[in-house]
């Protein structure tokens, strides 16, 4: 079985002005299909920088990227953006939802840019039916943004990254605007979809959030120090119904 992901001693490198930045230095890792990651680490550690040469938003200043056994690390901006299309759905902390559109619409977006695998408007109708379902929000398809809860719009936004059947699901901060029910909710819908055979990759600086994936990587300085299987692993459905438990433990007790 080959990487989903594999980098070999990547740089990446910023100038500014007389000072040269080393965001990420001389790193090498290797994520195979199936696992669900977080990368965690203060802020200049290199972790965004990292989440955004996987997610082809950035290059390398030198090294090897391979994503799905394509080496991406020279390739030019459209070929980049073609990658990005076809291999990788994004989940962002703000959402990023069109606020004038429905849910399904927005879940139809980035099948508009597949050019390689075009589907007709009923292809794509189903196809975000489909991926609104697998989060569980489907009655909801006709909803705007605006019509929605935080914890919603965020399971339309993991729809609209499920849409073109992606290699990785690169995930930036998904539950940081999010409160603690909302964000184990969600993580429930990552271990659902994990639990399917999808590959995230999850930036996040909440120890507890880390805490349901399973397997945690630590940045400081650009490099990796610390690469570990997570250990008494959450599972989200038994933290929800401690949460509720509690919940009702305090409104008895009222």
């Amino acid at each position: 079985m080959n990487p989903v992901i594999k980098i070999e001693k990547v740089n990446k490198i910023y100038h500014t002005g007389e000072v040269d930045v080393h965001a990420v230095r001389d790193v090498s890792l290797e994520i195979m299909p199936g696992e669900f990651v977080a990368i965690m680490g203060s802020s200049g550690s290199g972790k965004s920088t990292m989440m955004n040469m996987l997610g082809c938003l950035d290059r390398p200043t030198d090294g090897r990227y391979l994503l799905d056994g394509v080496d991406v690390s020279g390739l030019n901006r459209d070929a980049l953006a073609e990658i990005r299309n076809q291999k990788i759905g994004f989940v962002f902390q703000g959402f990023n939802l069109l606020s004038r559109t429905s849910a399904l619409e927005n879940v139809e977006l980035p099948m508009l840019y597949n050019a390689r695998g075009a589907m007709s408007a009923p292809e794509q109708h189903a196809a975000a039916m489909d991926a609104l379902t697998i989060v569980g929000l489907a009655q909801r398809s006709g909803h705007h943004p605006n019509q929605l809860s935080g914890g919603q719009q965020q399971r339309v936004a993991i729809a609209r990254a499920l849409a073109n059947k992606p290699s990785l699901i690169l995930a930036d901060e998904p539950t940081g605007n999010l409160d603690t029910q909302t964000s184990i909710e969600i993580m429930g819908v990552f271990q659902g979809l994990n639990d399917k055979g999808i590959t995230i990759v999850m930036v996040t600086h909440e120890l507890d959030i880390a805490s349901f994936t399973k397997r945690n990587i630590i940045m400081r300085d650009g490099q990796i120090i610390t690469d570990k299987l997570v250990d008494n692993r959450l599972i989200a459905t038994e933290e929800l119904e401690k949460l509720r438990a509690a919940q009702r433990s305090v409104k008895l007790s009222a």
